[in-house]
């Protein structure tokens, strides 16, 4: 491998201004699209040796075969240039973004004589308002029917409007009372454009001064004695209300704020948009995103910022912008939010109370998300079968892998050694046949590769011979509760957690036990590289690639299985070792355990921190304590 590009440019061709900087193919494709402060030393990181380079930013600048680069005059410009160009190119090695779904929106048609309020996943209605997005279709319809019953407005379609409106004669709708436009002959077109107007405003945010003006209508109402009226008023408020307990109060009422909300992995990422206004929030967005590259924290969120608001109005922009990192160029972010929205925007990091409460709900609800996708993307037939496909051609097989069992080994500080074997068949889990193996003594992860592999293998020949032995006919009638010993179907595949030292301890088990026949590979965590045992460079699948989805899931699968199997059985040993304490039984063993939360925190605990739990005097914490101690002393470090 050439350790210099050739299109790289002379020494000081690249300026020091900020600009937008683009990586081309040999047709002519835009591959990357970027921004800097300062070009040049934002470009000489693409061209360093290229064994320095991450694996997918060196696959991407040798695919490249120019760069070029625009200067601008300030650094929002560059922003708004690098928005403008993903947009219009969508560059391959950009991150990409995977919610093609259309998310149903309440719009309000402004430019209409009789403006109505519709159910729509059309944005670009000419002068209409915009509310949402929510999460299901029926949502804005209940919304919608509640709302009405207060702001009576327009619902019937153009054509029964303008039929009504030239006949003299209501609207269907209007006739049963689910249409309150003129068409409706109970107001005029002014009286309804003030229903409009207070519908808007309500919806975006002065929900508090209705419900007090309801509140006080009413009850003039009932000291009037006119109790029919009071009676319509208690029926809006309800309907306020039922429309107020879908959005709590998550903020302060003044709080106009967009929370997002991100959890990513080295592939994808999942963001969760929080639209607040007047401190509920008014509608929530979903994304999930592909990662060509090696992307920072920041500069992903940059990006999503950039697209959540590139092609938004003003009114779309709110005061507050709140961000679980903030980028390196936030204060260039603030002015152009607030170049389009004509007013000061600020973008902070929630950092605490209901702000940092509800940045905690966002970021979990993306986590559950990115799961979803990956789980979605493993889950699906035609994906299983491209991934298996793909497997097949990447790892030079002669069958697509059917059956796969990935390796993970797990110790806290070297000690406690366990490890997993998981399951995939067809693409999907079989979490019967997981096992997991405990590690008496080893040196170390590769030794534990080698010894966890050479006990599985030893099952092969030993199991199906054991099934050859049994003649199922022996009585002459089939013997169905004989059942196929666990270890004995061969797997196509194995897979490490690990790179190039994981893999050739594996490869040591296949050649001592006889079965290198087996197709091996490892996935190393860092760079997500897939290595063979015989090749001294990894395997690089393309991050979209369906194969790699496959075998993430079965590394994290693997390292999950191998965590809960630790953490199990270091309950165990802490328990036995509890046990000892004279006057300690396990009715206090499990009180203790309950009452500090972890193994590490009752290991730490001072003797008057364990004596405050009931029913633990001064002696038994002293001897607890005591005891804990010389256990850790004795099983070495536990952090």
């Amino acid at each position: 491998m050439a350790s210099a590009l050739p299109y790289k440019p002379k020494p000081g061709e690249i300026p020091t201004d900020p600009g937008v900087y683009r990586f081309l193919d040999s047709d002519g494709r835009i591959l990357y699209v970027g921004k800097a402060k300062n070009l040049r030393a934002r470009l000489s990181n693409y061209f360093a040796p290229l064994h320095t380079l991450h694996e997918r930013t060196r696959r991407m600048v040798t695919t490249a075969s120019k760069v070029e680069w625009t200067v601008v005059a300030t650094d929002i410009d560059s922003l708004q240039l690098e928005y403008t160009w993903i947009q219009e190119y969508s560059p391959p090695f950009n991150v990409r973004y995977k919610d093609d779904k259309s998310y149903p929106y309440m719009a309000v048609t402004l430019a209409d004589e009789a403006p109505r309020v519709i159910v729509t996943r059309n944005r670009r209605i000419r002068g209409a308002k915009y509310f949402g997005p929510y999460p299901k279709v029926w949502a804005v319809h209940d919304t919608i029917d509640q709302l009405i019953k207060v702001f009576p407005i327009r619902t019937c379609s153009d054509s029964s409007y303008k039929k009504a409106m030239a006949s003299g004669r209501p609207c269907f709708p209007g006739q049963i009372g689910r249409c309150g436009g003129p068409c409706s002959m109970k107001v005029t077109i002014e009286e309804h454009r003030a229903i409009v107007d207070d519908f808007i405003a309500f919806m975006s945010g002065s929900d508090k001064q209705y419900t007090k003006r309801m509140q006080a209508r009413m009850r003039e109402a009932a000291a009037a004695m006119d109790y029919e009226s009071a009676a319509s008023y208690r029926d809006k408020l309800q309907a306020l209300d039922a429309v107020l307990n879908r959005s709590a109060l998550v903020l302060s009422e003044d709080t106009d704020a967009d929370l997002f909300g991100v959890a990513e992995d080295e592939l994808s990422a999942a963001v969760q948009h929080f639209i607040v206004r007047g401190g509920r929030v008014r509608g929530v967005r979903a994304t999930t995103i592909d990662k060509e590259l090696d992307i920072s924290g920041p500069d992903l969120v940059d990006q999503i910022l950039q697209r959540a608001y590139g092609a938004a109005g003003a009114d779309d922009i709110p005061r507050q912008v709140l961000v679980p990192t903030l980028p390196d160029d936030s204060a260039e972010l603030e002015e152009w939010l607030q170049s389009r929205r004509g007013k000061k925007v600020t973008v902070q990091i929630a950092q605490r109370g209901q702000k940092a409460d509800l940045m905690r709900t966002a970021t979990l609800n993306a986590q559950q998300a990115l799961m979803l996708h990956k789980t979605r993307r493993t889950s699906d037939y035609t994906s299983r079968t491209k991934a298996l496909t793909d497997l097949q051609e990447a790892l030079g097989m002669t069958e697509a892998p059917l059956r796969i069992e990935c390796f993970d080994v797990s110790h806290l500080g070297g000690t406690g050694v366990v490890a997993s074997m998981v399951v995939f068949e067809d693409g999907l889990p079989r979490k019967d046949q997981y096992r997991s193996f405990s590690v008496s003594e080893t040196t170390d992860d590769t030794d534990s590769m080698y010894q966890v592999l050479t006990r599985r293998l030893a099952h092969i020949d030993r199991d199906e011979a054991e099934q050859e032995a049994i003649d199922p006919m022996a009585d002459g009638e089939v013997d169905a509760t004989r059942k196929r010993p666990r270890f004995a179907y061969r797997p196509q595949l194995l897979l490490v957690d690990g790179g190039q030292p994981q893999v050739q301890a594996a490869a040591r088990a296949l050649r001592d036990a006889g079965h290198e026949e087996i197709a091996l590979c490892g996935i190393a965590k860092r760079l997500e590289e897939v290595w063979l045992p015989h090749d001294d460079f990894p395997v690089i699948l393309p991050r979209s690639s369906e194969a790699l989805y496959l075998l993430q899931r079965l590394r994290d699968e693997a390292h999950r299985f191998a965590i809960t199997h630790q953490r199990k059985k270091r309950g165990r040993d802490i328990t036995s070792v509890l046990a000892e304490v004279p006057g300690l039984g396990d009715a206090r063993i499990k009180a203790l355990l309950r009452h500090f939360g972890s193994v590490s925190r009752l290991k730490q605990a001072t003797p008057e921190e364990i004596q405050d739990l009931p029913g633990i005097g001064p002696r038994l914490a002293t001897s607890i304590h005591s005891h804990l101690a010389v256990g850790s002393v004795a099983s070495g470090s536990d952090g």
